[in-house]
């Protein structure tokens, strides 16, 4: 797929500059913090060495003060309190953080994931059922609840009080609960609103323990819980994000909680985790327990202190993965078939797939692969029981939550952000909903959003790439959005001359300067097979790319990692 290059603005020269010199860093190094908004040396310690202590006072946050005062009457009263969380990894990673918290100093605590299959998303009324069966008062809501106003009305009318924790974007009228903490509500003044569920069940044990004198460094062990949601949930790694990141990052890395310790060492993995490896190696299996069978299994997981049961746990949640990748991979092949067949389907600007017999919990993963390869907003939909249910993903700068909204009127319900999204609708809406959502998409977007971008931080020459370069961007980590790792643009390269095609359809290449031929660096470029024929007739190329560590057979080298190439 043709990309499009967009390279950021770099800054004023004086800017960088006078970076440079008060860091005493290269023009490069100093233009790249630029970019990133750091400009003075003390925003350059704070990203290099971001501290706990500069997280925001939670009682900042809207009804923070309300939410602690409700707890803190129900401990005195001896009530019971229900910790309920989403049954992805940011709802079971909030629900571990929480419930592990006050378990340490309060008995009378539970934990309830809903079933994806047979509840749904969010509260359910099932649930609210539940808590009132087993005597629960206060219920504590995690990455889900702010459009819940039917179930927490019941709730009310039951004498169970909520309090609502989540990050979503609220609807037109507020939940009537005790508290509801939500940077993104209008009238919360907060000075971050991207934090994760599970940041925001941080912010919540942060007031907590602010209120009953404990230490702060005793949340540092929750850490590794939040690092993980914040991987998962995809949220900007700046701000405080970029806090608890660095820090998770440490603690998972250092003395990481038994249940992520037998993730890891089922897959015998040794070396320092990155943001990157939580995204691919451990949500995915966090995941799957709420996928295939129940989110409670990712929770048992996640508290469990005891070696041997959270291995166990482990091995559980493992067979789930192998069985949600099955089923991933069949019914992402099924749904590429149906849009290869349909010459209408494939003309159009957004994506809309339905069968009833695809499985509700992969359906989001398959809505991301379609978005990958078609690079269209994606919403895939299956039948369950007597609704059509699904997930939402878009192309980047395109958002999809307000192209749904636009469609509400079809909708029995539906939630989630600008890049995905969940939607609920009865079965005789689903052509209505396809016609409108794709009048929606046509209306507004941008031609440009439909084709994949590739963000150039800056040119660079290859004679200006060395070890100490590279040193000094692993310190640009964490990586995520609004800090991805730097992709810099060399013009008038060549292959070496040993240029091949490696494992699947993968590009193994060393890129030398024409004029300096002895500068060369080995490369890899993922999925770019086909550049093979004209890069090994020695034309010329630009390409962009990325700068990091290859490790092989003990080995570490420096390799570019190519992100796309213009022949």
């Amino acid at each position: 797929m043709i990309k499009r290059w967009n390279k950021k603005e770099i800054g004023s020269e004086k800017t960088v500059a006078a970076l440079a010199a008060s860091l005493q860093v290269s023009p490069i190094i100093a233009s790249l913090l630029v970019q990133r908004g750091i400009t003075t040396f003390d925003d350059a310690k704070a990203f290099f060495r971001p501290e706990m202590s500069a997280l925001h006072d939670p009682f900042l946050m809207k009804d923070m003060d309300k939410a602690i005062s409700r707890i803190e009457k129900a401990v005195a009263g001896g009530e019971k309190i229900l910790v309920y969380g989403d049954y992805d990894v940011d709802g079971t990673t909030s629900v571990a953080l929480v419930y592990s918290f006050l378990k340490s100093f309060y008995p009378s605590v539970g934990s309830y994931i809903p079933d994806r299959y047979k509840e749904g998303y969010g509260i359910s009324f099932q649930g609210i059922d539940y808590a009132k069966a087993e005597g629960y008062s206060l219920i504590i809501a995690l990455d889900c609840g702010i459009k819940a106003l039917e179930q927490i009305a019941k709730a009310n009318e039951l004498g169970i009080d909520f309090i609502i924790c989540d990050h979503h974007r609220p609807g037109a009228s507020l939940p009537k609960a005790v508290a509801v903490l939500d940077p993104k509500r209008a009238d919360c003044s907060y000075p971050f609103d991207e934090l994760s569920g599970c940041g925001i069940g941080f912010k919540l044990i942060q007031a907590l323990a602010q209120k009953r004198g404990i230490p702060e460094s005793a949340l540092h062990e929750y850490l590794d819980l939040v690092v993980v949601s914040i991987a998962a949930d995809i949220v900007p790694i700046n701000g405080e994000n970029r806090i608890l990141a660095f820090h998770g990052l440490k603690r998972i890395n250092s003395n990481a909680r038994e249940g992520f310790r037998a993730i890891l060492k089922m897959q015998n993995i040794k070396r320092p985790l990155t943001v990157s490896d939580l995204v691919f190696l451990i949500a995915p299996r966090i995941n799957a327990a709420g996928r295939i069978e129940s989110g409670n299994k990712a929770v048992e997981l996640l508290v469990s202190s005891n070696e041997q049961i959270a291995e166990a746990a482990g091995v559980h949640i493992n067979r789930n993965n192998t069985d949600r990748k099955d089923l991933d991979m069949s019914i992402t092949q099924h749904a590429l078939m149906m849009i290869e067949n349909d010459n209408v389907m494939k003309s159009r600007k957004s994506t809309v797939l339905f069968h009833s017999g695809w499985h509700k919990g992969v359906v989001g993963i398959v809505a991301s692969r379609l978005t990958e390869k078609y690079y269209r907003p994606t919403i895939i939909l299956t039948q369950n029981d007597n609704l059509i249910t699904g997930s939402a993903r878009s192309v980047k700068d395109f958002d999809v939550y307000q192209a749904i909204e636009a469609c509400s009127d079809l909708l029995v319900q539906f939630g989630g952000h600008k890049y995905a999204a969940g939607l609920t609708m009865l079965p005789e809406n689903l052509q209505a909903f396809t016609e409108k959502f794709e009048a929606v998409v046509s209306s507004t977007i941008e031609e440009y959003m439909l084709t994949p971008e590739v963000e150039i931080d800056t040119e660079l020459r290859l004679n200006e790439i060395d070890g100490k370069l590279l040193r000094i961007l692993k310190q640009f980590a964490p990586f995520g959005p609004a800090n991805m790792a730097p992709i810099f643009q060399t013009n008038g390269v060549q292959d070496k001359g040993y240029a091949r095609v490696v494992g699947n359809n993968h590009l193994k290449l060393d890129i030398q300067d024409p004029e300096h031929p002895e500068i060369c660096f080995p490369a890899i470029a993922f999925g770019q097979a086909a550049h093979l024929e004209s890069i090994s007739r020695k034309i010329p190329f630009d390409v962009c790319y990325a700068l990091e560590e290859n490790e092989f057979n003990g080995s570490v080298s420096l390799q570019l990692n190519v992100k796309d190439i213009r022949v």
